[in-house]
């Protein structure tokens, strides 16, 4: 539910004008800007504000309408123009009131924003509780959630005013990490309910994602929701909204196998290797990794992941390895240097190439004179060379007990696996359609609980009330099964009318129902039942900005 600028700083019963008899009109020279203002309505009426710093805006806004109001009849009687006013007053409020809150999200991702642009934006998992309280404290923000990870910093808001709720969370970010609005503005991206819903779900998919349904942005979002847990800002729309990202990356996962095959040379040369193996060899095979640099390193981390757990490193320098060492504690790593690779050679069945040498390491003669691999490996000591210029020269292809892959080799598995991982996303967006309609159905619902609540709750008064009277009119003797007999035919006639209401306020997507005849029945039964749900919850929201603002 949206509730309008002017709104922000004051209490409902206070954002129009109160009428007061001309008798006591007068200001003094030194008079505030409000007080200007209202002595230049209508001599017939002055109007008074509490002092609030919205006053003068709120004054000009409403000046108009209550000229209006009383030009239509000057002679009407103080309680008349009342009436008017507060009819006024009702209209306004109802339609600020019947608006919705909405979901946002300001973000910047690795498609179109600069690395040095994230780092300065970018928010450690330690600060998102911070993060979310100093948002949820901004004047038209309610809820928040942070999902910042190395390719994207995303923003996600409950706003009360979507225009008025960007200009604020984007001033936030610019005074967070120093850089202009300006600049921000150049790279960001908004989207807002249903679009925003999607997204969130396509990235928890992978959708979204440099390498397509790469897992781990699966176990961020997850984390947001781990972080979120107790903070007051996480509230029911985000937290639902992530919640149910979570279950949309599971099922996407799980129905399409979206993330099975490799779509980076390093993950292919792994994938590669494991498939030219026996696969009672997995465990087993010696693995041999040259080179520590990015590729290196790439290649070291599939290799755990696939459930490798020693490997020998040879390296130029130690400081790399040990980097990686410290990274990847789970797995032995044995680092040798560089002077020691033809010894670690003959004692691999499977060596990884990624150097930047410009001469081959392996040639023919180095290779025919290392020992043979078991039987268990297939008796084939296999080359997977991933470096531009190749490490491996194409003479050693004419040993009989080596095989050797590059470049070239793997990015057929690459391509392969890419065409088929954009089949499956396809698939995933089907499922993101679905999980879209129940994520909005559920949010709608949200909408008509207060008054679900408050019409059971007006109903049971009654019922209580004229059970008593029942009762009492039966006298002291009746037996205890007579009692209950009694209570349940006041429950079921009270269930049985609450039925056909109760149906009218769900909006869950089971029948062709529509949003907004939803609502209307609601509000329709505010005014039957004197219920006043929507009035009170924008109260308690403007009462809950307006106690923060005074902290």
């Amino acid at each position: 539910m949206a509730v309008s600028s002017a709104f922000a700083g004051a209490k409902l019963e206070n954002l129009l004008p109160t009428i007061t008899s001309s008798a006591s009109a007068s200001a003094s020279a030194s008079a505030s800007p409000s007080r200007s203002a209202a002595a230049a309505l209508p001599s017939q009426i002055r109007v008074s504000f509490k002092q609030t710093p919205m006053r003068g805006a709120l004054i000009q806004r409403f000046r108009p309408a209550i000229c209006c109001l009383v030009a239509s009849d000057v002679s009407a009687s103080p309680s008349s123009s009342l009436s008017a006013l507060e009819q006024l007053k009702t209209s306004a409020a109802d339609r600020y009131t019947k608006e919705r809150s909405s979901i946002v999200v300001i973000g910047l991702s690795v498609h179109s924003t600069p690395v040095e642009m994230r780092e300065k934006l970018a928010i450690p998992e330690a600060e998102w509780p911070r993060a979310i309280a100093e948002l949820c404290n901004l004047n038209h923000i309610e809820e928040a959630a942070v999902l910042s990870t190395c390719n994207r910093m995303e923003i996600y808001v409950v706003a009360l005013s979507q225009h008025r709720g960007v200009k604020e969370v984007t001033d936030w970010m610019s005074k967070t990490s120093g850089i202009p609005v300006s600049e921000i503005c150049q790279y960001r991206f908004l989207l807002y309910n249903k679009d925003a819903t999607q997204h969130i779900f396509e990235v928890s998919a992978g959708l979204d994602s440099l390498v397509l349904g790469e897992g781990q942005i699966l176990a961020q979002v997850k984390q947001v929701v781990k972080v979120g847990q107790g903070v007051s800002g996480f509230g029911r729309n985000i937290s639902g909204l992530f919640k149910h990202a979570i279950t949309v990356g599971k099922r996407v996962r799980t129905e399409t196998n979206i993330a099975a095959g490799a779509v980076s040379v390093s993950s292919a040369a792994v994938e590669l290797a494991l498939m030219k193996l026996p696969e009672s060899s997995h465990s087993t095979a010696r693995m041999l990794v040259i080179g520590a640099g990015k590729m290196g390193k790439l290649v070291i981390k599939h290799l755990v992941a696939k459930g490798c757990t020693k490997m020998v490193v040879v390296n130029r320098t130690e400081e790399r390895v040990s980097a990686i060492r410290e990274e990847l504690t789970s797995v032995e790593i044995v680092y040798k240097p560089l002077s020691e690779i033809q010894t670690c050679a003959a004692e691999a069945d499977v060596i990884f190439t990624s150097t930047a040498s410009e001469t081959p390491l392996f040639l023919k003669e180095h290779v025919i004179d290392l020992p043979p691999v078991g039987q268990e490996v297939g008796g084939l000591r296999r080359f997977v060379d991933i470096s531009v210029p190749r490490n491996v020269g194409s003479c050693v292809t004419d040993l009989d007990t080596a095989r050797v892959y590059n470049v070239d080799d793997l990015k057929e598995v690459v391509a392969a696996n890419k065409e088929d991982r954009l089949r499956k996303a396809m698939e995933a967006q089907a499922i993101i359609v679905e999980e879209s309609k129940l994520f909005e159905s559920w949010r709608d619902s949200l909408e008509t609980v207060p008054t679900i609540k408050k019409l059971r709750a007006y109903a049971e008064r009654i019922r209580v009330a004229e059970l008593d009277k029942c009762l009492s009119k039966m006298g002291d003797d009746i037996s205890n099964k007579t009692r209950r007999a009694v209570d349940d035919l006041s429950r079921g006639i009270v269930n049985k009318l609450l039925h056909g209401p109760m149906q009218h306020l769900r909006c869950d997507g089971s029948d062709s129902r529509t949003l907004s005849e939803t609502l209307e029945n609601m509000h329709a039964l505010n005014r039957m039942f004197s219920l006043e749900t929507e009035i009170s919850v924008l109260e308690q929201k403007i009462r809950a900005k307006v106690e923060q603002t005074q902290k």
